[in-house]
């Protein structure tokens, strides 16, 4: 059944990929320590999870942790990290009865047992869903993503005239999922921050001022009426996107 948000024979994004942005500068609001932003920044993506499977999104992916996050204050990485632990304990079976699966993309080697362990649970726990596939970006940056694309593909030994866009595509971290449709970034920033370096070529770019903790359907409407209104063009050519872009 269609939303009642979507009209009649509005296009619908099959991906979209988000960068919660400002769930500290909305803690600092209220005088409280940024750990309690990215708390109620866990209400907001489940919320979100939630709506993109009710307007027929089949792909969620959202940047949680970058590389380049661990150069902030120890004490909000450790929380962070402990985040993890509690959401996966707090959602997991919500998730998991609504027909999501989850997804984890990122260099795993950096973060603890525990943290592993909680994310090969979910993973697990989620393998059978085809709802709405989450796959949530944790320690990823798209170079990172590119280069050990790269990589993989030296260890296979693939010969030059072997690999292709298609075939690095494939052996990217999001080699599960299309490219991104929709392309949203929330707090004010107006930056793709080295998140979906390779995916996002053709994707179109939605920049809002919401702080990340107060983002829910009618943002997300928003977004997806912005989408819709554009004409997509892939190289200059209306709706006609490449071949190595498509799932």
């Amino acid at each position: 059944m269609q939303h009642p948000s979507v009209e009649q024979g509005q296009r619908i994004p099959r991906h979209v990929a988000i960068v919660m942005d400002g769930n500290g500068r909305w803690a600092k609001r209220r005088f409280m320590p940024r750990i309690f932003g990215h708390k109620h920044g866990v209400d907001a993506l489940v919320r979100t999870v939630q709506a993109c499977a009710d307007r027929g999104i089949e792909y969620l992916t959202v940047f949680a942790f970058s590389s380049e996050n661990w150069k902030r204050p120890t004490d909000e990485v450790s929380g962070l990290m402990s985040l993890v632990l509690v959401a996966v304990s707090k959602y997991l079976t919500k998730l998991e009865k609504e027909g999501v699966r989850i997804r984890i993309i990122g260099d795993r080697a950096a973060v603890s047992e525990r943290v592993r362990a909680a994310w090969q649970q979910a993973e697990n726990a989620t393998a059978h869903n085809t709802r709405i596939t989450l796959s949530v970006a944790f320690n990823y940056g798209g170079r990172w993503d590119i280069l050990q694309a790269c990589q993989r593909a030296l260890a296979l030994g693939l010969r030059p005239e072997e690999l292709d866009e298609v075939r690095l595509s494939q052996l990217m971290a999001m080699g599960h999922a299309p490219d991104p449709d929709l392309f949203i970034r929330t707090g004010g920033e107006v930056r793709i921050s080295n998140f979906l370096l390779w995916q996002v070529a053709y994707s179109e770019l939605v920049f809002s001022d919401c702080l990340w903790p107060e983002f829910g359907e009618a943002q997300l409407d928003a977004a997806l009426r912005d989408y819709a209104s554009r004409e997509r063009r892939f190289g200059g050519v209306p709706d006609a996107q490449p071949q190595a872009l498509r799932a």
